[in-house]
C-alpha cells in the first residue's frame, strides 16, 4: 500500500505553520545561484570494482583497518591477533568527528567508530575456536581516536600521537546520569563496566566532546545453555541463539545464561562521551540519553543553550528520540555537570495533519509510574517507555542532520515488514527509504513540530538520481545535505554518497562505492575544504569481489578505510 503525496502533503505545511507560532515552513528559498554545481556520476558509470567520483573532484584514501597507532606498533597481518588488533586502527568504519589542532584545518583529531566486522573477514573462520580470537574481535570494535595531517595535499596518520588511543570492548569505561550504580547494571560478579561495541554514527557536543553511538548490541549476546528471555529482553532482541560472533563461547560476559553476568547486556546500548584531547579520560555512557539501538546522537544549542540531542532507533518499528538538558550547557559545566546527565527524553510522535509531539518519557506519566520502578528502570527500558506514550513506530530511523535553518532531517532507511501505511511512513513496504523533515518549536526546546518528508526514494529509485536505504546524513552551513546509501541500489550498482541543495530540492550523485560496500560517516575540515567519508566492508571482506583499497584484486584481503575527498580546484566540497 502507498500512501499518495499529494494527498498526503496537501497544505499540511500550512496546516504546520499556523499550529506553530513562529514556525516557518521548511521550504522556503529565493536563492539565485545553485549551492551544488558540480557534474554528477552518471547511475550507470560504475563496474562495482572501482571507486568513482565527480570530474570535479579527487579523493585520497588512508587510515585502512590494521594500521597501527605507533611507529613500532604491529604491521597488519591478516588475521590479526588480539593483542595486535588492540594497537591498530579498527575495522568497520563509521560515524566520525574531525577536532582541529590548528587554525587552518590541516591538522587534527579524527575520532573514528568501529560499527562491526563480521568473523572470516576478521578472523579468518565462521566462529572463534579460542580466546584471542574473540579478543581480536572484540578489539576491532569500539573507537579510535587518530592525529592526522595534511602535507603536501595528502592526508596521514601522526605516528606516536600523545592523543592517539583505541577504546575498544575491553577498556574500562564510567557510566553516569539515571542509571549509574543501579541493579540493572550490576553483575554478581562484580566485574567493573568494561567496553563500547557495534559503534555506528556519532555527535560532537559544543564543549568539544565526541558522541559515539552503540547499536546493536544484542548480537553479541548468546548462551551455551538454555535460556529464555524475558519480555523486555527480547524487545531488545536478545535470544540465546542471537550472536553473531560467538563471544560468548569463551566469555562468559557474553553469555545471557550466566547467572554471574546477568545484566551485562543492560550495560550496552547507550550514547558513550569521550573527550578525545584528554587520552586519560574514561568514556562515559551517558544513560540519560536511554537504552536503545542508537545510530547518532546530533547535538544542537537550543534555547538558553541548553543541549539538545536528536537520536534515532535502528530497529524497524522503533523511535525517533529527543533529549532536552534541564538548564544551559555552560551553567552545567560551570557547576561541575554533564549537561547530558539532567534533562527531559521524549520520544516522537508524528500526527496525520503534518504536526507532532514529543512525549515525555518521565515518571511524572502515571503509566510510565505504573509500568517502571523508577527512571533507571525506564531509561534501561526505554524503548517500552516509547510505546507506552503512543510514540510512532517509524522504518528504521538511523542519522540525524540539522540545517542551517533550523530544519532537522531524519533518515528512515527502509521496512519490508510494514504492512500498514500512515502519514509519516507513506509505504507499505518500504524497501527504499525515505528522508523526514521537520521544525521544532521554540529553538528546539519545544515539544511542537511540524514535519514534511524531504525525499521518498521509491520516487527516484529508477531515474538518473536514483538512491535507495539513504543511511548517514549531514548538512553543511550553507544548505547542502550529504547522504549516504547503505542497501539496494537501483540495477545492483554500489552504495554512493548524493549531495541535495535543501534550498531547491537538487540532488547529484558525489561518489559511488565498490561492490560489496557501505559509504558512511561524514566529518569536514572547519573551512569545508575537505571531506571525510568511509568505505565499510568493501567486497563484504571478500578479496574475490575487491581487494580495495589495494590494486590487486583477488589477492588482498579487503580493508575498511576512510576517503579524503577534494575539489581539483580548492572549492567547497559539494558545490
Amino acid at each position: 500500500m502507498k500512501i499518495p503525496r499529494r494527498t498526503l502533503l496537501k497544505g499540511s505545511l500550512a496546516a504546520a505553520v499556523g499550529y506553530l507560532t513562529g514556525a516557518a515552513a521548511p521550504i522556503a528559498s529565493s536563492r539565485a545561484t545553485p549551492l551544488v554545481g558540480f557534474t554528477p556520476v552518471p547511475r550507470t558509470a560504475s563496474d562495482g570494482r572501482t571507486l568513482l567520483v565527480a570530474d570535479e573532484y579527487e579523493v585520497q584514501s588512508f587510515l585502512p583497518w590494521g594500521q597501527p597507532l605507533e611507529s613500532d606498533g604491529p604491521d597488519f597481518r591478516w588475521p590479526p591477533t588480539g593483542e595486535a588488533q588492540a594497537r591498530q586502527v579498527g575495522i568497520g568504519h563509521d560515524g566520525m568527528t574531525f577536532f582541529p589542532l590548528s587554525s587552518d584545518g590541516r591538522h587534527g583529531l579524527l575520532a573514528l567508530n568501529h560499527e562491526f566486522g563480521i568473523n572470516p573477514h576478521v578472523i579468518g573462520s565462521r566462529g572463534p575456536s579460542n580466546l584471542d580470537q574473540v579478543r581480536t574481535s572484540q578489539h576491532a570494535h569500539g573507537v579510535s581516536v587518530l592525529e592526522i595531517r595534511e602535507t603536501n595535499g595528502a592526508w596521514d596518520l601522526v605516528p606516536d600521537s600523545p592523543y592517539a588511543r583505541r577504546i575498544h570492548l575491553n577498556t574500562e569505561v564510567d557510566v553516569s546520569g539515571p542509571a549509574a550504580g543501579h541493579a540493572l547494571l550490576a553483575n554478581r560478579a562484580a566485574n567493573p563496566v568494561m567496553g563500547t561495541l557495534n559503534n555506528c554514527a556519532n555527535g560532537q557536543t559544543p564543549w568539544g566532546t565526541y558522541l559515539t553511538c552503540e547499536e546493536n548490541f544484542n548480537l553479541y549476546f548468546g548462551s551455551r545453555d538454555r535460556f529464555d528471555p524475558s519480555e523486555r529482553q527480547q524487545r531488545y532482541n536478545l535470544h540465546p541463539k542471537g550472536s553473531h560472533y560467538g563471544w560468548h563461547a569463551f566469555d562468559p560476559r557474553f553469555d545471557l545464561g550466566h547467572a554471574d553476568y546477568a545484566n551485562e547486556s543492560n550495560r550496552f546500548g547507550w550514547v558513550v562521551e569521550i573527550d578525545p584531547k584528554a587520552p586519560d579520560a574514561k568514556p562515559v555512557k551517558r544513560t540519560a540519553l536511554g537504552r536503545f539501538k542508537h545510530e547518532g546522537a546530533t547535538v544542537v544549542e537550543g534555547r538558553d543553550s541548553r543541549a539538545v540531542v536528536y537520536l534515532g532507533d535502528d530497529q524497524r518499528f522503533e523511535f525517533v528520540y529527543k533529549f532536552v538538558s534541564r538548564i544551559g550547557w555552560r551553567e552545567a559545566i560551570a557547576a561541575g555537570q554533564s549537561p547530558l546527565d539532567d534533562g527531559t527524553l521524549y520520544a516522537a510522535r508524528f500526527d496525520e495533519d503534518g504536526t507532532g509531539i514529543w512525549l515525555p518519557l518521565s515518571m511524572d506519566d502515571p503509566a510510565l509510574a505504573e509500568q517502571f520502578e523508577d527512571t533507571a528502570d525506564l531509561l534501561v527500558h526505554a524503548r517500552l517507555a516509547a510505546t507506552t506514550v503512543g510514540a510512532t513506530p517509524m522504518d528504521r530511523p538511523e542519522w540525524v542532520a540539522v540545517g542551517p535553518t533550523g530544519d532537522v532531517y531524519c533518515t528512515l532507511t527502509n521496512n519490508t515488514r510494514r504492512k500498514e501505511a500512515n502519514a509519516a511512513n507513506p509505504m507499505a513496504p518500504n524497501p527504499n527509504g525515505s528522508i523526514l523533515r521537520w521544525r521544532d518549536e521554540d529553538d528546539h526546546v519545544g515539544t511542537r513540530f511540524s514535519w514534511d518528508h524531504f525525499l521518498i526514494a521509491d520516487d527516484l529509485y529508477q531515474k538518473e538520481d536514483s538512491l535507495g536505504s539513504p543511511d548517514g546524513l549531514w548538512a553543511d552551513p550553507e544548505g547542502r545535505l550529504f547522504i549516504c546509501t547503505d542497501g539496494d541500489q537501483f540495477e545492483d550498482k554500489p552504495n554512493q554518497l548524493l549531495v541535495a541543495d535543501t534550498q531547491t530540492g537538487r540532488l547529484s550523485r558525489l561518489l559511488v562505492g565498490v561492490n560489496g560496500c557501505e559509504i558512511t560517516g561524514l566529518a569536514a575540515t572547519p573551512d569545508q575544504r575537505t571531506l571525510f567519508v568511509n568505505v565499510q566492508h568493501p567486497g563484504n571482506g571478500d578479496p574475490k569481489v575487491t581487494s580495495f583499497p589495494a590494486d590487486d584484486d583477488g589477492k588482498t584481503i579487503p580493508r575498511d578505510c576512510t576517503l579524503a575527498i577534494r575539489r581539483k580546484d580548492g572549492g567547497i566540497v559539494g558545490s
